[in-house]
Parts: C-alpha cells; sequence; structure tokens
C-alpha cells in the first residue's frame, strides 16, 4: 500500500514536469515565434497612504488644486439690484436659461459672477448679468462686500466692465492666450451657481469660435466665436472665470445650450483674447471701439464652394460690400472669398468676426481673397459704424445719458398709461429740432417704453438703460393715438 502511494506521487509530480515541459517549450511561443511573458505583475488592492504609495500621484500637468486656488479668491459674486419701479418691468429675458433671475423680494434684481482683473478693482463680468440694474453689490471670496461702479457695457459681445474701491490690493486672474486653447485640452469653470459661491468644475474643451446665435436678438453687430466646454456650469455661472491648468484666464462664462434652463452638457464661454480688448477699451474710453471690414458675409458651404471651383470648403463669402465701407475703399468684392487675414487662416464667419472685433477703427489688416481662382491680397484699413476712424466715447452716468438726447421727459399718467393699456414710459415733452432724436424721426408726445428692449418707467430707468452705450441703440414706444414705432437711434 505504502509503495503504491509513493508510485501516485512520483506520477503525479512526473505529469507536471512534462506539463511545464510543454507549455514552455510549445504554448509560450506565438504563431510568429516570438516570447510571451509567462507571469504578469500582480498587487494587492489594500488601499496606501500617499507617503506609502508616492508614484500614484497624480501628474503636475492634470492636477486641479493649484488653478482651482489661484482662482477662487478672485472669483467674485454679483448681485444687481432695481428700484421698486423698475422691478414692475416686463422686460423679455435674455438669458433666463443662465443667469439667476429670482426678481424676489426687496428689490433684488438676479445674481451671477464677475473676475477681478486688476488689484485696484476692475471686475469683468457680463452685461447681461447687470443690465436693467440701478444698483451692483460686489462680494468677494472673504464675504468682504461692495458697490460697483459700472464702468461700461458691450451688448455685442455681452460684456461689462465693473470697479469697485478699496485701499487693498486685491487677488486677480492674469489673462492667457484663448488663441493657443486647444481642443480636448482640460478646463475649469469658477463661478456662484444658484448661490452656491466659489463652486470649481472640470472639463475639456469641446469646440472653439462656436457661433450659438443667443446675442442676434440683441444686436446685429453680434459677436460670437465662444469656447465650447463640457465645464458644469448654471444659472449663476454667468460672468465666471473659465481657466486653463496654469490658472490663466481663458474665458468669461456666459451662456448654456439647455431645454431645462440647467447644465445638460455644453457651456460657452467668451474668450480671453476679446475680453481683454473690450476691457482695454471700457476702461479707456467707456466704450468699446468697434472695428469693421464693411462687408456682408456668410459662411462657405459645399454649393457656394462649387460655383467658386474652390478645392476645399473653408473661407468666407462676401455676399454684398458696404460703399462708403473699409473693404469697399481697399477693393474687396462682392463674390471674393477671403481666405486668411494677416496671414492666418479664416474658415467661419465667427472666426472673422472675432479677429476683426479685437481691433480698432484705424487698423490695417492684410485681407487675402479667393477671386475667380487666384488669390488677390488688400490692405484694408477698419472703420467704425459710422464709416469713420475717430474715438466714439459714452456717457460716464446717467445725467450725462439723458442730457446727450436734448430732450425733456417725464413718466406717463397713471391715465394715459391705462388708456393705452400699457405698464407706463416716458413722454418727451419738448424736443430740440436739432437733436438725434428729431432727426431720427421722432416727435414731441412719443412716448418711450424701451430703449434696447429694457423696460423704461422713470427717468432713472432710461439714464440706467442710456449710460455706457454708444454706436446704436433701439428705441420702442408709441405715440398718444396708440400708433407704435421702432426707432433706430445713432448716438
Amino acid at each position: 500500500m505504502k509503495k503504491q502511494f509513493i508510485s501516485m506521487v512520483a506520477a503525479s509530480m512526473l505529469g507536471g514536469i512534462i506539463s511545464i515541459g510543454t507549455y514552455t517549450t510549445f504554448i509560450q511561443e506565438d504563431l510568429n515565434g516570438q516570447k510571451i511573458q509567462s507571469e504578469q505583475p500582480v498587487t494587492f488592492t489594500k488601499y496606501e497612504t500617499t507617503a506609502a504609495r508616492p508614484e500614484y500621484s497624480v501628474p503636475d500637468g492634470l492636477n486641479f488644486v493649484s488653478a482651482a486656488e489661484k482662482t477662487t479668491p478672485t472669483v467674485v459674486h454679483i448681485k444687481t439690484y432695481a428700484d421698486a419701479t423698475a422691478m414692475r418691468r416686463n422686460t423679455p429675458r435674455f438669458f433666463h436659461d443662465f443667469f439667476n433671475d429670482p426678481r424676489a423680494e426687496g428689490g433684488q434684481l438676479g445674481s451671477g459672477s464677475g473676475v477681478i482683473i486688476s488689484e485696484d478693482g476692475y471686475i469683468a463680468t457680463n452685461n447681461h448679468v447687470v443690465e436693467g440694474s440701478s444698483k451692483i453689490e460686489v462680494v468677494l471670496e472673504d464675504k468682504h462686500t461692495f458697490t460697483a461702479t459700472l464702468v461700461g457695457t458691450d451688448p455685442t459681445t455681452d460684456l461689462a466692465l465693473l470697479k469697485v474701491e478699496t485701499d487693498e490690493n486685491l487677488p486677480f486672474l492674469k489673462f492667457g492666450d484663448s488663441d493657443n486653447v486647444k481642443v480636448g485640452e482640460w478646463v475649469l469653470a469658477v463661478g456662484n451657481p444658484y448661490e452656491l459661491t466659489s463652486t470649481v468644475t472640470a472639463g475639456i474643451v469641446s469646440a472653439k469660435a462656436r457661433n450659438i446665435n443667443i446675442l442676434r436678438s440683441k444686436t446685429n453687430l453680434a459677436v460670437e466665436s465662444f469656447i465650447q466646454t463640457d465645464a458644469a456650469v448654471n444659472p449663476g455661472n454667468s460672468g465666471g472665470a473659465l481657466v486653463d491648468l496654469n490658472g490663466s484666464l481663458i474665458g468669461i462664462n456666459s451662456a448654456i445650450a439647455s431645454r431645462t434652463g440647467s447644465f445638460t452638457g455644453y457651456s460657452f464661454a467668451i474668450p480671453s483674447e476679446l475680453v481683454k480688448k473690450v476691457m482695454e477699451d471700457l476702461k479707456e474710453y467707456g466704450a468699446v471701439q468697434r472695428a469693421l471690414i464693411g462687408v456682408q458675409i456668410q459662411d462657405i458651404d459645399q454649393k457656394i464652394a462649387d460655383e467658386a471651383g474652390l478645392e476645399k470648403i473653408s473661407g468666407i463669402a462676401v455676399m454684398g460690400v458696404n460703399p462708403q465701407g473699409a473693404a469697399s475703399e481697399a477693393g474687396i468684392e462682392t463674390g471674393d472669398i477671403i481666405t486668411d487675414i494677416n496671414g492666418e487662416e479664416m474658415s467661419t464667419v465667427s472666426e472673422l468676426q472675432e479677429y476683426i472685433a479685437r481691433k480698432r477703427p484705424g487698423d490695417v489688416v492684410k485681407v487675402t481673397v479667393n477671386r475667380n481662382g487666384k488669390d488677390k491680397s488688400f490692405d484694408v484699413k477698419l472703420k467704425n459704424k459710422e464709416n469713420t476712424t475717430d474715438i466714439v466715447s459714452a456717457p460716464k452716468n446717467s445725467a450725462e445719458a439723458i442730457e446727450a438726447l436734448n430732450a425733456e421727459v417725464q413718466p406717463l399718467s397713471d391715465k394715459k398709461a391705462a388708456a393705452l393699456g400699457i405698464n407706463g414710459g416716458l413722454e418727451i415733452t419738448k424736443l430740440d429740432p436739432n437733436s438725434k432724436l428729431a432727426k431720427a424721426g421722432i416727435q414731441e408726445g412719443f412716448i418711450i417704453m424701451y430703449v434696447d428692449r429694457e423696460a423704461v418707467l422713470s427717468i432713472d430707468d432710461l439714464g440706467t438703460a442710456l449710460r455706457g452705450k454708444s454706436g446704436g441703440i433701439l428705441l420702442e414706444g408709441m405715440y398718444p393715438n396708440g400708433e407704435k414705432e421702432y426707432i433706430g437711434l445713432g448716438l
């Protein structure tokens, strides 16, 4: 029995040796005759402390902590207020899917975010965060609260510049270069969604030069060339920072694409290169010095590419030329295909509009076009909306804005308002015949109801709506006989 057991053990061992030899000789070689590793490295899944596992630390390039620490002290909470009269407004909401707008008791109009861009208290935010407000309150991350002055606004880019006065040097964000931002790059969004202050979210750049047509209802000179990300933003994030992993400001968060009013995967930020130019203009002039080429343009599609004999579907088609504009003077014609400006390729209308919006009237750019299959270059001296290169300025305060109208106005009486079936407005009681209002065809008795779609019920409302505006505005109202008028007015 003992011998039988020993024989069985010996047979088992021999079988094992044969099996191992067979695996090593035959199975371990693949079809190409190459060796594969017979043993794989393994480890237990027990959690170790950081000190015991330094090899598992997050690489510096993917660490969000440093960027968040730099950014959060520079992002402020903005609260806007309106007086009791203004709270009765029935104004169509512009960015209601993104701007936190409680219309609450106590005159609060809404809340949003802003970014400190200089140690002396200049703050960048969105125009739609502050428009229509009579008081702007800024709350820092450390809870210090200031009443801010509105330096200027630019509805064409949805940007505004605020200023707070303080003896302390404030933390601020440095501008990054949005031109160098790459699709797929990690970014952080910092703001105050739903009153949740100093909220940081992460995502990647999903696209650049995105046009979502959210500003078109406000102005026909809108510039939309958004950085699209999937960083989560919600109502209250408007005006907050979009930063790279170095903590540099590469955009101002402005909008979301949403059917619900809350984040559903896409957010949009104004690129920092455009923000920087607008902030400089508002600080220096009180109004944006908007440069224009003077053309009507359209993205290239398959049909236009085929008709023009283009090798690729890229560039911008010139559909019309302003006779007094910069392009016309330089020699650009309808039918030309703009391919690059100053050597930078222009693939879409959004890219061109952003690039030109970063210039000023009087600047000269080299525009290359494809005309009948041949490239031609033109030196184009950019102009402003009035087809000049003059500097434009805006009223610095409400009093200056109203005085510039050269008209006397008074709130519409409750009796007249009831008879016309409206909430109210401002009736023009006296009008200078040489004023811009008169030259635009407005007569005494006209009732101003809206300025750029902002309801006007008091003289303060009118001043608030006009201050910081330059170029042109849209007046809406009616005459005592009920006749309605929509009038574009150059300021």
